[in-house]
């Protein structure tokens, strides 16, 4: 048997009126976060995101959504806005952004890591990227947007809090309650707060393992193991992560300093 996906129409009164919320990739998933909000016809993107082969997908490195029904929405579509810098929300921008060719907005830490991915492709001098502030306000179109600092494993990761005319939604992104991260802002709760108090139509939350018992823990107790693993080693001693995960390369080298070691880094992403 074979069967074909209907593809959604982008224009037509089907959309011409209220609050839509459409995820065109990460829900249901992890990695490749691309999800659409439209309001009267006018459309926004939060993250455009890849995620990566696997042992299914042989010969296939890297993964993207589909733009097919934002290439047909292209004179509608405000921009596209990072919620931070993981490849999973913004690693699709550097392939797919020539077919939609629409403004980026980011926080300077995401746009600055999204700039060094874009000096790689022949466009980098067409993609308007603009910086957002941390905690800050943007106005697009229909969309009133309060950016809402969040702990997660890279800087300046943000909520969104979006005001339409039809409610008020709010955007999680990746995020974290970490009383203790290492690096970078702590949750900002009483935003949330505010936003809970006046109103909310709906919380598209984003969270790992959450089906999963009990808390997460803090990064603080990763540098306290970090450190009595390292100073109890008799050898060498090496340590993986992601490299935009820079409050944990900072407790390595903590870590390392504290037990009168050098600290060396290997491998082209995290130089």
């Amino acid at each position: 048997m074979s069967a074909t996906r209907r593809r959604p129409q982008a224009g037509g009164s089907a959309f011409d009126r209220g609050l839509y919320f459409l995820p065109l990739g990460g829900c249901g998933e992890i990695g490749m976060n691309l999800y659409l909000y439209g309001v009267d016809g006018r459309w926004l993107a939060v993250d455009f995101g890849v995620s990566f082969g696997d042992e299914n997908t042989p010969g296939v490195e890297v993964v993207m959504p589909d733009p097919a029904f934002l290439e047909d929405l292209q004179d509608n579509l405000l921009g596209i806005v990072l919620t931070h810098g993981h490849e999973d929300h913004l690693g699709a921008i550097q392939y797919l952004w020539p077919r939609l060719r629409c403004p980026v907005y980011a926080t300077p830490f995401t746009a600055a890591y999204l700039r060094l991915k874009l000096a790689e492709t022949p466009f980098v001098s067409e993609i308007p990227v603009t910086e957002m502030q941390s905690g800050g306000r943007l106005s697009l179109g229909p969309f009133d947007l309060q950016l809402v600092p969040v702990t997660h494993s890279i800087p300046d990761a943000q909520m969104l809090i979006l005001s339409t005319p039809y409610g008020r939604v709010v955007h999680s992104g990746d995020w974290k309650l970490d009383p203790d991260p290492q690096l970078g802002r702590t949750t900002d709760t009483t935003a949330l707060r505010a936003a809970g108090q006046d109103g909310v139509l709906a919380f598209v939350c984003d969270s790992t393992n959450v089906l999963e018992p009990g808390a997460s823990g803090s990064e603080a107790e990763v540098l306290t193991a970090l450190e009595t693993v390292i100073a109890g080693a008799r050898h060498r001693v090496a340590v993986t992560c992601f490299s935009t995960h820079v409050a944990r390369i900072r407790s390595i080298a903590r870590a390392a300093h504290k037990a009168g070691r050098h600290c060396a880094l290997v491998g082209r992403s995290l130089w």
